[in-house]
């Protein structure tokens, strides 16, 4: 029993950190209809911006979060309005192209400038553990699932309160109706990639704080991003918080009984039947189907 709740509290801790990779993909995925291919190298620049500054300064990961997060969001910002705006209009193909080679850009501007060594960020915190019985809960992986929570919570109350969260539904609904309703649809887009990459780059602090990470891991993280969306539903936050918790009870429980080579095909195996039974993901898609009712 203790080595089941053991796996449990370890998938529901890694699923945090999943969920706050994926957030922002689906949040663009569903607002704007771009897969961006890019994410991925998005959360390892996050990830590279703490270790630099814990290197040379000394400065905590939870604050160097923050300027993780400030600097993503106004790379995001540029990326959408100067490279992606250009094709938002084309076929999805393009824009699965232009993402890829901005992966794939990014990947080896930092293989050449910081090599393609493992890196992780090392604290005082996040490698002990609380006891509760015979289950330990790193504190690292609790924090990193607070903070996923909190995001979630934090974006949602944004695109449902806030003026510019309205502009950003109306967008995802209808960017026609909404551009003669007089909203910068350029700029919503924009902010909306400049808050998914915020939040990756905030995903990349915790992944480097709980473990390691190199430019080769943005493919990976990509992958988990799109798992997590479709299993949660486009654009919406709560579902990808659900979807990254599901996720991460997979890998965990069959990591701990099964194998680890399986984990990434058992993930895939459960995305499908999810899939097969809801086709809409597990907490529905808010934006696609305001679609539908607009028109």
């Amino acid at each position: 029993m203790a080595e089941f709740l053991q796996a449990a509290v370890n998938g529901l801790l890694q699923g945090g950190i999943l969920a706050l990779v994926g957030i922002g993909f689906s949040l663009v995925w569903g607002v704007t209809n771009i897969v961006n291919i890019a994410h991925g190298s998005l959360v390892i620049v996050g990830a590279y911006i703490a270790w630099e500054l814990h290197e040379a300064w000394g400065v905590d990961p939870l604050i160097g979060m923050l300027v993780a997060a400030a600097v993503m969001f106004v790379a995001g910002y540029a990326l959408q309005r100067g490279l992606v705006n250009l094709v938002v209009n084309a076929p999805i193909w393009m824009t699965l192209l232009l993402t890829f080679g901005v992966q794939l850009l990014v990947v080896n501007v930092i293989v050449k400038t910081a090599t393609s060594d493992y890196r992780s960020i090392p604290t005082t915190y996040a490698s002990k553990s609380i006891s509760l019985g015979e289950v330990r809960v790193p504190c690292g992986r609790l924090i990193a699932l607070g903070l996923a929570v909190g995001a979630t919570v934090a974006l949602v109350a944004f695109i449902e309160r806030t003026r510019t969260g309205r502009a950003i539904r109306a967008a995802g609904m209808d960017r026609t109706t909404a551009r003669l309703m007089g909203v910068d649809v350029r700029h919503v887009y924009a902010v909306t990639f400049g808050v998914a990459a915020a939040l990756a780059g905030m995903a990349g602090v915790l992944v480097g704080t709980i473990g390691t990470f190199a430019p080769p891991d943005a493919g990976r993280f990509t992958l988990y991003s799109f798992v997590v969306s479709v299993l949660g539903g486009l654009g919406n936050m709560r579902g990808a918080l659900a979807g990254g918790l599901v996720l991460g009870l997979v890998q965990s429980f069959v990591g701990q009984y099964l194998s680890t080579t399986l984990v990434n095909a058992a993930a895939f195996a459960v995305l499908v039947l999810v899939l097969v039974v809801r086709p809409s993901g597990l907490l529905g898609r808010p934006f696609y189907e305001a679609r539908v009712e607009a028109r």
